[in-house]
């Protein structure tokens, strides 16, 4: 099993910043893809970001969403196990609760579905 947590929501005047972070612990394999959704109130959830991690040490292939790729930066840190999601110029529309997902392999997928893990989510609010 593989536990996520997620943390750095928050509220946040636009144009502002936040960093999210996901720890994963427990039963993780050397290759694996997290990735970051995001769910705004009677929306549908909406893939934001990925990276993958191969052979136990190294983080790479990001990808962010063309609508936050300017302003999204996702990382990872294989020391502490976490991936990171820096937000920058955010807007009220990035209003949302901020999930990240794991899934073993090296498959590059946005589909929630294609995730076998969860963490509980953080809210991000954005004020005009």
């Amino acid at each position: 099993q593989v536990q996520l947590v997620e943390s750095g929501g928050g509220l946040v005047q636009a144009g502002g910043s936040l960093r999210l972070s996901c720890i994963a612990s427990g039963r993780l394999l050397n290759n694996f893809v997290v990735a970051w959704f995001r769910q705004a109130p009677g929306k549908e959830r909406q893939f934001v970001a990925r990276i993958s991690r191969s052979n136990g040490r190294t983080f790479h292939n990001t990808y962010c969403i063309d609508s936050v790729k300017d302003r999204f930066t996702i990382s990872g840190d294989n020391a502490k196990n976490t991936v990171y999601l820096q937000m920058d110029s955010l807007k009220p529309d990035d209003t949302a609760v901020y999930s990240c997902a794991l899934r073993t392999g090296t498959r590059m997928v946005d589909i929630a579905g294609e995730y076998d893990y969860w963490g509980q989510g953080t809210q991000v609010t954005v004020s005009s």
